[in-house]
C-alpha cells in the first residue's frame, strides 16, 4: 500500500473531521434544537445563489407547496459559470446548461417554467459588487417581491460558510426592507455546517432558532430534482447526501 503524502494525509483526516462534525452538528440540531414546522399554504420565493442550492435546501418545500396549488417562485440570482463542469460539457456553454438542469430539476418539484428566474450575476461575484451594481440587483429583488407579493422568502443561511450564500442573505434582506413588505424570512443551510468542529460556537451560540419539516411524503420528488444536476451532484460527500435525502429539512428563522 503506496504512503499518503503529508498533504494527502492532511486532507483526507480534514475530510473525515468534516464528515464527522457535519453528522453531529445535523443531527444535534435536528434531534435536539429544532422545533417541528407545520406546512402551510403562503406563496413563497426561493431566492438561489446556484443552480442546485434552491433544491439541496428547499425541494421538499417547493415539492410540498405545489402539491397544494401554492404559488412558488424561484429566482437564481448568479448565473453558476464556475461550478462544477463535467468534461462533456464546454465551458462556453456552461451557463446554458445549468440554466436546463435547473428547468428540469423544478419541473421535477412541480414549478413551471415561467416561474424560475435568472439573474446572471457572475458566479462569485455578490459579496464584491461596486455600490451601484449592488443597488441596482437591490432594486431588480424589490421589483420581484412587489410583483409576485410572497408571504414566505427563503434564503440560504446568513453564516452558510460561502460568499454568494451569505451575500444572497444580505441583498434579499435588503430588498425586504425597501419593499416595506411584511414577508416572513426563513433560512437555509448548505454549507454551514461542513465546517472545522472549532468554529461551531461562532453561528451556534446566538443562533436562530431552528425548524424542521417534514418532507417524507415528497422525498422522492426531491431525490428526482436533484439527479436532474448531473453536473454539480455526482461529488457531494457521503454525509451530505445523507443529509439532504433525509426526511426533513431544516430551517431558520429569527
Amino acid at each position: 500500500m503506496p504512503k499518503l503524502s503529508l498533504n494527502q494525509l492532511r486532507i483526507t483526516l480534514g475530510a473525515v473531521v468534516r464528515d464527522t462534525n457535519y453528522n453531529i452538528l445535523y443531527n444535534w440540531l435536528l434531534r435536539l434544537k429544532s422545533k417541528p414546522l407545520e406546512a402551510n399554504k403562503k406563496p413563497a420565493i426561493v431566492f438561489s445563489p446556484h443552480q442546485d442550492d434552491e433544491t439541496i435546501g428547499c425541494g421538499g418545500m417547493i415539492a410540498l407547496k405545489r402539491s397544494l396549488g401554492i404559488p412558488v417562485k424561484v429566482v437564481f440570482l448568479t448565473d453558476g459559470r464556475y461550478g462544477s463542469k463535467p468534461d462533456w460539457v464546454l465551458q462556453e456553454n456552461v451557463i446554458q446548461y445549468r440554466q436546463q438542469e435547473a428547468h428540469k430539476a423544478l419541473d421535477a418539484l412541480g414549478v413551471e417554467p415561467s416561474q424560475a428566474e435568472f439573474l446572471n450575476q457572475t458566479d462569485g461575484s455578490l459579496a464584491h459588487l461596486s455600490s451601484e451594481k449592488q443597488n441596482l440587483l437591490i432594486a431588480q429583488l424589490v421589483e420581484i417581491l412587489q410583483t409576485f407579493k410572497p408571504q414566505e422568502v427563503y434564503v440560504p443561511h446568513r453564516q452558510d460558510g460561502h460568499p454568494d450564500h451569505e451575500a444572497t442573505y444580505y441583498l434579499v434582506q435588503s430588498a425586504i426592507e425597501k419593499s416595506k413588505m411584511q414577508i416572513e424570512l426563513l433560512q437555509y443551510p448548505i454549507w454551514m455546517m461542513w465546517r472545522n468542529p472549532l468554529s461551531s460556537h461562532q453561528y451556534f451560540h446566538k443562533n436562530v432558532s431552528a425548524y424542521r419539516l417534514s418532507i417524507g411524503n415528497f422525498k422522492h420528488k426531491k431525490r428526482q430534482a436533484i439527479a436532474a444536476y448531473k453536473s454539480q451532484t455526482p461529488n457531494l460527500p457521503a454525509s451530505f447526501k445523507q443529509a439532504i435525502y433525509s426526511s426533513y429539512e431544516m430551517f431558520f428563522k429569527n
